[in-house]
This record gives structure tokens, sequence and C-alpha cells, in this order.
């Protein structure tokens, strides 16, 4: 089953602008709140119309501004669950789930399976919000989609139940023979659930690739600053070959591809090395003041600024992170200064 999508569609100052095809996967779109991934399943769920493009489900088109075509939603066979679960309020649990199908005992079969037979006559007003995500899933599910559209499944709930509730979508994923469409602002969300990632900003799809590859080497700005690198720097390329770091005021090693103009450069938290000396001029070294410490469940997390740069920009703090027995040592041995080293196979490249 091969979902193909491209459409435009003006929303305020900006236009939505996605292309991308799905095959039996399941696909992120993240981004941050307001870039148009919700937008984008609305208009592939057929409950809001792009002004041009085509949205095609194997051989059957659900929409072509250019022939006309608009299938309603109801005719789409697409599966939508939406943020806030969209429950009928005076329907029952059962009620709402016999409105994906017509037989009941298919209906009470999908009571039993989301356990949801004990509250199976309470009104969604009843319900937690677990019981009403799993009775949304239920009547989606119940309903035989081709396509599962999930528009932030998750955002409604407290950590604990969130845990248990992703859990239920990955059984749900894993046995759905179809495309999967799973919206999310939240990186490590989309990490555990999805196999290819499209990076969304102002409507458009700037970065789209397997998740592995897309955590490891973001190709823009802004892919690597929603996969959840802290440390990113402006760069300008020099005669010799070597990038330098503006916003660190140091030397970046030239890249193994150095036939392309970079124009950011970035590293992870935990990629950074400290050093007890370093040679005069040496490459990837940033010298560093302490600015603040910050203890989190299981590490600590060090945020710092570059000697010698006298602006200090956006991107100019740094962050280091580091396990705590670790930090003990190093803090102990370098008081309020600290010497980075940034492995040239941890510098990720960015053209735009």
């Amino acid at each position: 089953m091969t979902l193909d999508v491209k459409i435009k569609k003006k929303l305020g100052d900006f236009t939505l602008d996605v292309a991308f095809t799905t095959r039996d996967q399941v696909l992120g779109l993240l981004g941050a709140s307001g870039c148009g991934k919700s937008m984008a399943l609305k208009c592939i769920a057929g409950v809001e119309r792009p002004d041009e493009g085509r949205i095609v489900l194997d051989d059957v088109v659900l929409f072509d501004s250019a022939k006309g075509i608009h299938l309603p939603p109801q005719k789409r066979s697409i599966g939508y669950l939406f943020q806030d679960y969209a429950l009928f309020p005076n329907m029952t649990v059962l009620q709402n789930i016999q409105c994906g199908t017509k037989e009941k005992e298919k209906a009470r079969s999908y009571l039993k399976r989301f356990d949801l037979e004990d509250v199976s006559g309470l009104y969604p007003a009843q319900l937690s919000g677990g019981q009403k995500q799993r009775t949304a899933l239920a009547r989606m599910l119940a309903a035989e989609p081709k396509v599962i559209l999930l528009d932030e499944p998750f955002s409604a709930l407290d950590n604990f139940l969130k845990s248990r509730m992703e859990r239920e979508v990955m059984n749900v994923t894993d046995h759905f023979d179809g495309p999967v469409v799973f919206v999310s602002h939240d990186r490590n969300e989309a990490y555990r659930l999805t196999d290819t990632i499209a990076v969304m900003e102002n409507g458009r799809i700037v970065d789209l690739s397997e998740k592995h590859e897309l955590f490891q080497a973001p190709k823009t700005l802004a892919a690597t600053l929603l996969t959840g690198c802290k440390n990113v720097t402006r760069v300008e390329r020099m005669a010799d070959g070597t990038y330098l770091a503006l916003d660190w005021g140091i030397r970046l090693q030239e890249p193994k591809e150095g036939n392309k103009d970079y124009a950011y450069a970035g590293f992870r938290a935990h990629y950074a090395e400290v050093m007890d000396v370093a040679e005069e001029g040496e490459l990837n070294v940033i010298e560093c003041e302490i600015y603040r410490v910050i203890e989190d469940t299981f590490s600590f997390v060090v945020q710092c600024y570059p000697l010698g740069v006298e602006e200090r920009t956006e991107y100019s703090m740094l962050t280091f992170e580091t396990g705590k027995a670790e930090w003990k040592e190093l803090r102990e041995q370098y008081q309020d200064h600290l010497r980075l080293r940034i492995p040239e196979e941890a510098v990720i490249w960015m053209e735009r």
C-alpha cells in the first residue's frame, strides 16, 4: 500500500508545501508547533482541502486539484486519531467503537483487545486519558482503514501513561499492513515510533531520511536542532580548507567532503571530550568557562561559554553532558574551566 502526497495550502503567513511517498512503514512528521504538521494530516484525511496538488492511495485518487477530485473523509479508508481523540460525548465506549463498524460482535472484540470491557457502558467524560485513547484507537481500527494518521496522540498524557500508551500504539503499528503517518514535536518519541522521519519547518519538509541517518547526520539547521543538538555555530570557510567557528572562536578541521560550502557546524552534548592539555592552535578544541551546572536524573548537564569570545550570541553557549560519577571527578580537577575537544567524526556539517 503506497501513499503519495504532493500538496500546497496557504496558511496565514506561510504556505504548506509538502511532498512525500511512503509505503507500508511508519513515517514521522517532526517539527515545532505551528509548522503545518497537523494540517498536512487533515488534508490527507479530507478534513481540509488543499489549494492545489494530488493525494493518491495506491491507484485511488483521493485528491486532485487539476481534475476537481476531492473524496470526502468517509470514502478515503483512512483512520485518523486526533490529538483530543474526538470521541462522541453522548455515546458510550461501545457505541463509539460501533461507529467504526456496523458489526456488534466485531466492536465487542475490540473492547476486549483494548481492555475496555469494564468501561463499555461509560461515556467519554467518565473515562481516564488512557481509556479515551484506547477507545479512539479501537474505533479507528474497527473501520479497517488502509492508512493510519496519528496526530500527537500522547500530548495530553502524563509520563507514566504516555509510556504505556506508546507501547499500545507500537502494537498497533507493528501489526498494521499499510502506511502510518505519525505527527510529533518530540524527537525521542519520533525516534522510538517511526522508521523514516520528515522534518518540517514553516510548512515545508527540509529533511527526509531514515531515522538513524537523520539523527547521525541531519542535513539542515532545522533538522539538527529538532533532533536535539544543543551546540551549533555559524561557520566560515578559510583559504586552507578549515572552518572558522564564528560563535566559538576556534578553527574546525576541514570536513571529509571538503568541496562543499557549509553554513553551520554542530556537535551533540555527550560527544565532547575533556582534555588535560592542548597544543597551541589545535583544531576542534574549545577553552570554556563554566556558566551553570544542571543535575539531570542520570547525568550532569554543563553549560559554558568559550573563552575569548566577546559577543555572546544565541549559538555561543555550549552544552556538555556527562555521567554523575564522571562529573564529580572532572569538577574537582578543573573547577570553573573546561577544555573540550570535538572529535572529527562527531561534527555535524550543515549547508543551510
